[in-house]
């Protein structure tokens, strides 16, 4: 079993606005189980921290909700969504079920991994682009798909994601999806 390492990280505290955004999320939830806004939190927090989660975010996590520190890890490493160490500005995830791999997701993937020189996993050297793989993104009907950030990008071949890589490299969006 591969264990995940929690990198070494600053003090993480909430901003002012975000707490506002936790406050009304717990409104949601019954009093006696804060515990059931673990996800939306994670989600806050990862967001506020350029992408991942670092230790003391989900500490702050299980303090607001009082929770054992080690479920809100369980948590985080349970679901693909949630990153335990920093990514690129990009974060490329592929879809890994067989529709898309019976469309060329394997082709769309080599692509990306030799035009941007790195692997599954790793971030490019200029800190753009992370390449990370993900059972499903429940998007068949238009396979192979990739997620970039939190959008999906549909019917993909070799070709039309290196274009899409350039293209965000660029900073140039539009027209991308």
């Amino acid at each position: 079993m591969k264990y995940q390492l929690l990198e070494i990280d600053p003090l993480f505290t909430f901003n002012t606005g975000n707490m506002a955004e936790i406050e009304k999320i717990l409104l949601k939830y019954p009093s006696s189980f804060p515990q059931s806004a673990v996800l939306p939190l994670l989600d806050i927090a990862q967001r506020q921290n350029s992408g991942w989660l670092c230790k003391s975010a989900l500490d702050e996590v299980a303090k607001i909700l009082h929770m054992p520190f080690m479920q809100v890890y369980e948590i985080a490493t349970f679901y693909s969504m949630y990153n335990l160490k920093p990514t690129g500005k990009y974060l490329l995830q592929f879809c890994r079920t067989t529709p898309c791999w019976l469309k060329g997701a394997d082709d769309v993937e080599l692509a990306c991994k030799k035009h941007l020189g790195v692997g599954m996993d790793e971030t490019t050297q200029d800190g753009m682009f992370t390449l990370k793989q993900v059972e499903c993104l429940g998007a068949c009907v238009h396979a192979p798909v990739v997620q970039i950030n939190d959008d999906y990008y549909e019917n993909l071949n070799k070709d039309s994601v290196v274009e899409l890589l350039e293209n965000l490299r660029r900073g140039d969006v539009t027209g991308t999806r």
